[in-house]
């Protein structure tokens, strides 16, 4: 009963964080997922952002947040420096989470993917989001 115990407490991150500790299954179970592909050399990325630092920061919205550096630097050094520059407050995943809900890799920045609580795609976005119109799709309201 220990062992079954404990490995339920270090369930295994299915991402990594740029400069934090992951997210598990259990942290993405039961929300909507808004993943924001983004590179440091994007304008319209540039633009963007404050409006998802607004979702990630929103304790209403029943759902998360996702980074993707288009550009993936595999320096931690680089990875925050990034941040910081971009002034992202949400959280940042190393490992591209487009396999695991099967879409393609966007091609063309800024890109906005939204799963559903179930796994699947509700919308892929391309062009500059606002917050509205990201909780319009999810169902909710904008606050």
């Amino acid at each position: 009963i220990l062992a079954c115990v404990l490995l339920i407490g270090c369930e295994r991150p299915v991402f990594d964080v740029v400069g934090g500790s992951g997210f598990s299954d259990s942290d993405l179970k039961d929300r909507w997922l808004v993943i924001n592909y983004w590179a440091t050399w994007c304008g319209p990325c540039i633009t963007e952002i404050p409006e998802f630092n607004e979702l990630h920061h929103d304790q209403g919205a029943e759902l998360r947040v996702l980074g993707v550096n288009f550009d993936a630097p595999s320096e931690a050094s680089v990875q925050q420096a990034d941040l910081k520059k971009m002034k992202i407050e949400f959280p940042v995943v190393i490992q591209d989470p487009a396999a695991r809900y099967g879409y393609d890799v966007p091609s063309v920045l800024p890109t906005t993917v939204i799963v559903r609580p179930d796994g699947t795609i509700a919308a892929q976005l391309v062009g500059p989001q606002t917050k509205a119109a990201v909780m319009r799709i999810v169902g909710q309201t904008a606050s």
